[in-house]
């Protein structure tokens, strides 16, 4: 495979400039050489970053499924595809082969097709970490209707939201899920949402934890019988390379979250390729990321891009802490581990009850370790590599987003020399730039800037479903001909980049991006509030955690406060879901705002994270009485 496998620092610099001098060609060569067209493209790409309009691979035929599963049956049709390791250790692991997996989701697939699904359709999937989850997610693939995948820890409020953004006609769910020691009533959260999704037809069930739920006759059924009777075959739906895949749904800074919208031909050849570089991955190699299906990450390297390498991927339904913090460790060593991705956030947990976890078990066979989500800090990337890596396995600290579709910056393991907390170069045809106030680019090293791309690279989401000017606003016009991350990052003397982080309102807590505009609705729509702000303020585990500053409409003392307290973190589980909750609610008087009205934030993170010894311009404050007030309420 030409261009298809980096192996040294030397290769890696001669490809990059080949991809970046001639990116149509670079691209052409690795969609030729590597997949399974069912017809040629007429057109490798045509872009205009000031519409934004992106098209890659345009009048190309294809089925992604096909490339996941299909062709490697002659060849891998007895490998393993999935590893599913299941919450309780107790419990048997399964192994599903190509040949499994391919009748599995011809199987599901087919059960779509009899409920009426069609190209184009928007199927909801809000199920936990099992292998249906997965399955679902291929069978949607395989018939060209567009998935739009959940996270399971969101709540009834947010997964109406997002079914009727896209009109899903169809909602896949469980009984409920395992989470640890507890177990989690996912049918009664999609029975509360439905009440406000009309749309809504049909409800598959599958079983899981064997509870007791309520069927609405009519609309909802259980799974297992349908897959039972129906055909074990399904011929793929033939789609254009521009066609929808998925929507996958992301925190906005304001206003409701963002769909974004991928589709198939260039998304599937950048998963494919990027896993296959920065794991490094081999034939007989065993690949685990410890994400969710219900996030980007759990898309891209857990299904797609593994899958379409041939590659056999784990999937975990647990959480590392259960049944104690051992899990991980026990679980590398059980399936033989070679590749392990997971997130900050998880390993400053770990590294937190100390290694006599890790001693108990045998990593060795451990060859690249990788962490998504969040900046790395540095006493968990030495940890991580000490410990988990016994300092030979190379930290790949991956730098991408939601709308990237796949990873942008990361080094390739045992190519590029690793420096801890950054995320290092570009991958191959990524153009990087950093942005200064003024819109100019900055040219210089040893500098920090706005974090843009360029140049479009094959997975690029395409727009914001069913608002477009959304897309064009927030992601192409700060920046003329430029799309701009919402990062910042900083770039050293050799051209390494480190990210620094969200530089508008959207906070990354536990790898999650969290907006703060409907956290604070949320909250604003509990009857004592009158006025919220959040910020995030560094946590020695989440990496930020979230800090709220809240007005009350009665400043009198007739309420507990304590109680208060509860009732807002309810208000926005109830709205958003539990990973939103604050650590930290601070009632005050006023809010820091300038004569437009605008809240100035970067006062209130100061004094979130008690960094009060310069607080920067407050001249342009209306109320600057108000911030001794708060840092005298605050301390």
């Amino acid at each position: 495979m030409s261009n298809y496998h980096i192996k040294n620092l030397q290769e890696y610099f001669h490809l990059y400039y080949k991809s970046v001098r001639n990116p149509e060609l670079f691209w052409e060569e690795i969609a030729e050489e590597n997949f399974v067209w069912r017809k040629r493209w007429d057109n490798v790409l045509s872009w205009d970053f000031t519409k934004p309009e992106i098209k890659w691979f345009e009048g190309a035929q294809l089925n992604i499924t096909e490339n996941c599963i299909d062709r490697h049956l002659h060849t891998r049709g007895d490998k393993t595809a999935i590893i599913f390791e299941p919450n309780n250790p107790n419990d048997p692991a399964e192994h599903i082969t190509y040949k499994q997996l391919h009748e599995r989701v011809c199987k599901f697939a087919n059960v779509l097709k009899d409920k009426g699904v069609q190209k184009g359709d928007r199927i909801c999937i809000y199920l936990p970490m099992i292998p249906e989850l997965a399955v679902a997610v291929l069978a949607c693939a395989r018939i060209g209707a567009i998935h739009s995948v959940v996270f399971a820890g969101f709540s009834a409020t947010a997964l109406a939201t997002r079914i009727n953004d896209c009109d899903a006609k169809i909602v896949l769910t469980s009984d409920g899920s395992y989470r640890g020691a507890k177990t989690i009533d996912l049918k009664g959260i999609v029975d509360e949402a439905l009440q406000d999704c009309p749309g809504v037809t049909k409800v598959l069930v599958a079983k899981r934890i064997q509870s007791d739920i309520h069927m609405e006759a009519g609309r909802d059924e259980w799974l297992q019988p349908l897959l039972d009777s129906a055909a074990s075959n399904c011929e793929v739906e033939i789609m254009e390379a521009e066609d929808p895949l998925f929507i996958l749904y992301t925190s906005g800074s304001t206003g409701k979250p963002k769909g974004m919208l991928h589709t198939t031909g260039g998304y599937m050849v950048y998963t494919a390729y990027t896993f296959k570089n920065v794991f490094q991955y081999r034939e007989n190699d065993v690949y685990w990321c410890t994400a969710d299906i219900g996030w980007i990450t759990g898309h891209s390297y857990i299904v797609y891009g593994p899958l379409a390498n041939g590659a056999t991927t784990l999937m975990f339904e647990g959480v590392p802490s259960y049944p104690d913090f051992g899990r991980f460790w026990e679980v590398v060593q059980k399936h033989k581990v070679n590749q392990f991705y997971t997130a900050p956030t998880a390993i400053r947990a770990l590294a937190k009850e100390g290694t006599e976890h890790l001693e108990k078990h045998d990593l060795s066979s451990l060859k690249v370790l990788g962490t998504v989500g969040e900046p790395i800090n540095e006493e968990a990337w030495h940890w991580y590599n000490n410990n988990v890596g016994n300092s030979n396995c190379p930290i790949v600290d991956t730098w991408w987003q939601t709308e990237t579709g796949g990873i942008l910056i990361s080094p390739i393991p045992f190519s590029t020399p690793t420096k801890p907390t950054y995320a290092t170069l570009p991958m191959l045809g990524v153009q990087p730039a950093l942005m200064d106030e003024n819109g100019n680019e900055i040219k210089s090293n040893q500098v920090e800037g706005r974090l843009c791309i360029k140049f479009p690279w094959p997975s690029v989401a395409r727009t914001i479903w069913g608002n477009h000017q959304r897309y064009k606003d927030t992601y192409f016009s700060a920046f003329e001909n430029m799309y701009f991350t919402g990062d910042g990052a900083l770039r050293d003397e050799v051209g390494y980049y480190r990210i620094t982080g969200r530089v508008d309102d959207v906070i990354i807590v536990s790898g999650h991006n969290l907006g703060t505009a409907p956290i604070e609705d949320a909250i604003n729509e509990h009857p004592a509030v009158a006025e919220s702000a959040i910020v995030g303020f560094p946590h020695d585990v989440k990496g930020n955690a979230l800090y709220g500053y809240v007005i009350l409409k009665e400043t009198g003392e007739s309420r507990d406060r304590d109680n208060l307290r509860k009732e807002i973190n309810q208000q926005i589980t109830d709205k958003i879901g539990p990973i939103a909750k604050l650590d930290k609610i601070q009632f005050t008087v006023g809010l820091p705002k300038t004569r437009s009205g605008k809240i100035m934030r970067r006062i209130l993170r100061k004094i979130a994270s008690k960094d009060t010894s310069n607080l920067g311009d407050t001249s342009t404050l209306l109320n600057p009485e108000v911030v001794q007030k708060i840092m005298d309420d605050a301390f």
